[in-house]
C-alpha cells in the first residue's frame, strides 16, 4: 500500500510537472503564428522580442509579384502586442517587360487580447493597423476569434481597410475581408491545417468588385526560438486581375 501511494503521489507530481511545463511554454511562444493569411487571438509576452519576416509570392494571369515585409514585434503587456513594419516592398516581373522594383509602405500595428483560447472558451482580439508611403495610406482593423479544441485551433478574422491610393491619395477603396485557418499539431514541433481568405473590393466604398475566394494547406514548424508558416493559397473564383496562385511564408525569431 505505500508503495502504491508511493507511485500515485510520483506520477501525479509528474503530470503536475508536466502541465506547468506546457502552460509555460505556451505563453512563451503565444505569438508564434501557426497562419500567414489569419491572426491568432493571444499576443507576445510583456518584454519580449521578435523579428518576423514575411516573403509572399502571387501568380497572376500576365505577371508574378513577390512582396516583402521586415516586421519587428514588442509585448507592450502580457495582452497588448505593437508591431512595426519597418519596411514593406515589391518586385513586379511581368510577361512581356522589364521587372520593377518599389518600395510601398511602413506602419504599425497593435493587437489587444481581450480573451484567451487557452483559459477561456472563445479566444478574442481586436486588431488595428496603419500604413503610410508615396502612394497609399491605409487604415485596418479586425476582430480576431480562436477556437482551440486540445490540439487543433480554429481561427476567424473579420477585417475591414480603407485605402488611399495614388500619388496624391486621390483613389479612395473599401475593402471587406473574411478569413479562416485550422489547424492541427501533430507534433511539439510541426502543425498542419489550411487557410481560406474572402475579399471584395468597393470603388470609392460604393461599387461592389468580385468576390474572391481563395483556399490551401498550411504547414507550420517551430524549434527553439525560430518558427517558419508557410500557406499556398489557389484562387476559386475566377476574378480577373488577381492572384490565381500565391505562397506566403513567414519566419520568426525570439530574442
Amino acid at each position: 500500500m505505500i508503495k502504491s501511494s508511493h507511485s500515485v503521489i510520483s506520477r501525479s507530481v509528474w503530470a503536475g510537472i508536466v502541465a506547468i511545463t506546457i502552460l509555460a511554454s505556451s505563453q512563451l511562444r503565444a505569438a508564434e503564428r501557426r497562419f500567414t493569411y489569419s491572426y491568432e487571438t493571444t499576443t507576445s509576452p510583456a518584454g519580449s522580442w521578435e523579428y518576423e519576416q514575411w516573403f509572399t509570392w502571387k501568380g497572376y494571369d500576365d505577371k508574378n509579384r513577390f512582396e516583402f515585409r521586415h516586421e519587428l514585434e514588442y509585448g507592450i503587456t502580457d495582452s497588448l502586442q505593437l508591431g512595426l513594419y519597418l519596411s514593406d516592398w515589391r518586385i513586379t516581373d511581368p510577361d512581356d517587360g522589364d521587372s520593377e522594383t518599389e518600395w510601398r509602405t511602413a506602419g504599425a500595428e497593435l493587437i489587444y487580447s481581450m480573451t484567451d483560447p487557452n483559459k477561456d472558451w472563445l479566444g478574442s482580439a481586436l486588431y488595428g493597423e496603419f500604413l503610410i508611403g508615396p502612394e497609399k495610406f491605409a487604415l485596418e482593423g479586425k476582430l480576431l476569434l480562436q477556437k482551440n479544441f486540445g490540439p487543433l485551433a480554429l481561427v476567424y478574422n473579420a477585417v475591414i481597410e480603407a485605402e488611399w491610393e495614388g500619388e496624391s491619395y486621390e483613389e479612395e477603396i473599401g475593402v471587406w475581408e473574411n478569413t479562416i485557418g485550422l489547424s492541427y499539431q501533430f507534433s511539439p514541433q510541426f502543425f498542419l491545417g489550411f487557410e481560406g481568405v474572402h475579399e471584395v473590393e468597393f470603388a470609392e466604398w460604393s461599387d461592389a468588385g468580385g468576390h474572391v475566394f481563395s483556399v490551401g494547406p498550411n504547414l507550420s514548424f517551430r524549434k527553439g526560438n525560430f518558427f517558419t508558416t508557410v500557406t499556398a493559397l489557389f484562387q476559386v473564383s475566377d476574378v480577373d486581375g488577381e492572384p490565381e496562385q500565391q505562397v506566403r511564408m513567414l519566419m520568426g525569431f525570439h530574442f
